[in-house]
């Protein structure tokens, strides 16, 4: 009995240690968590790498090699989406000094909608069919918001790169000492679950390994078919747009970003069918894709059924962001692991 004051002392410190610690890292949290995704989902690939069991937890070539490539392989495209977002950043730019000079003509396909055909066209030259109507209509632009917006975006981008950078350093750290941080893990988990701690953890990771390869198999097929959709469509450089479709697609819902923005340039130019049916095929695409395929792939492979897989994703990414992605079934299959072994001691006891 005399031990119990020390004891909870003892606790109450080691609490607040833990707060404090929480505190001062709370900001590098989402990246150590993103690190460790990353790591969990690759680890089978760097214990290839590694073939000498000795060099655990030294810096090696295979660790090194993984980190620089998970680095290329995320921006490599997102450099490349950027610099044609810079390119057609300039195009605007001299489109928008033109049509403070000249105004901007209507599309040729506007007068031939049905029955508002006249009217929409001459709407569009009193809006901004003369210099003078396009200088008021685009006026905002001279006021700073798009100077403050440009500024805002360089500043968040840079932060971004900084961040991902912090991502690979901790995603190295993690390569190195995977097997000591596996056992620290495991054993903790025996000690606060008990025996079935290890299977708990154990699921827990086989989620993320499904949720990230049903993310990645999902974005490539769902941009294998939109490539399709978009060279039907006579739209230019489509294995270009289906690569960043399939990208896009590793996100819920975010594919329709990309054949959204290709059916209103179809729209621009005339092509309201091919518009209409490429936008169509992509939300058909899209609905199969994160509703059916998606939950299925990662729940077939944790024993997480369809309706949890597709709750855990969902409000993953309404809670946790991007990284609930990840988080949401991890968090689902743990706690279908719990509800199956205590529908199993019900099941023993009766």
């Amino acid at each position: 009995m005399s031990n119990n004051p020390e004891a909870k002392a003892r606790l109450i410190g080691v609490i607040i240690l833990l707060l404090l610690g929480g505190w001062v890292l709370h900001s590098f949290l989402p990246l150590l968590a993103w690190a460790v995704v990353l790591a969990i989902t690759t680890w089978p690939i760097y214990q290839r790498l590694l073939i000498r069991k000795e060099l655990h937890g030294k810096v090696t070539w295979g660790a090194v090699m993984l980190t620089l490539l998970m680095g290329t392989i995320i921006l490599a495209p997102l450099g490349y989406g950027l610099s044609r977002l810079l390119d057609e950043a300039q195009s605007l730019g001299q489109f928008l000094t033109d049509a403070q000079h000249i105004g901007i003509p209507p599309p040729e396909w506007l007068e031939s909608l049905p029955m508002i055909g006249a009217w929409a066209k001459q709407s569009w030259i009193n809006a901004l069919g003369s210099a003078e109507a396009a200088k008021t209509a685009l006026h905002w632009l001279g006021t700073g918001g798009a100077v403050s917006y440009t500024k805002d975006f360089a500043s968040q981008l840079f932060n971004r790169f900084i961040s991902f950078l912090m991502i690979l350093l901790l995603l190295l750290f993690v390569y190195q000492h995977g097997d000591s941080l596996a056992r620290q893990v495991l054993a903790c988990s025996r000690k606060v679950f008990g025996e079935v701690g290890a299977r708990y953890t154990l699921h827990a990771t086989a989620a993320v390994r499904a949720t990230v390869n049903g993310m990645v198999l999902v974005g490539l097929g769902k941009g294998l078919l939109m490539g399709v959709g978009y060279a039907f469509a006579g739209l230019s450089q489509p294995a270009i747009l289906g690569a960043l479709t399939g990208i896009f697609a590793m996100i819920p819902f975010a594919a329709k970003l990309i054949f959204g923005v290709c059916s209103l340039v179809l729209i621009a130019k005339g092509h309201i069918a091919a518009a209409a049916g490429l936008f169509t095929y992509g939300m058909v695409l899209t609905l199969i894709a994160d509703n059916y395929v998606r939950p299925a792939l990662i729940g077939g492979a944790v024993r997480l059924p369809f309706l949890w897989t597709l709750l855990g994703i969902f409000g993953g990414m309404e809670t946790f962001g991007l990284l609930g992605l990840f988080l949401g079934p991890t968090l689902m299959a743990v706690l279908m692991s719990i509800w199956r072994d205590w529908i199993d001691d019900i099941n023993k006891s009766a």
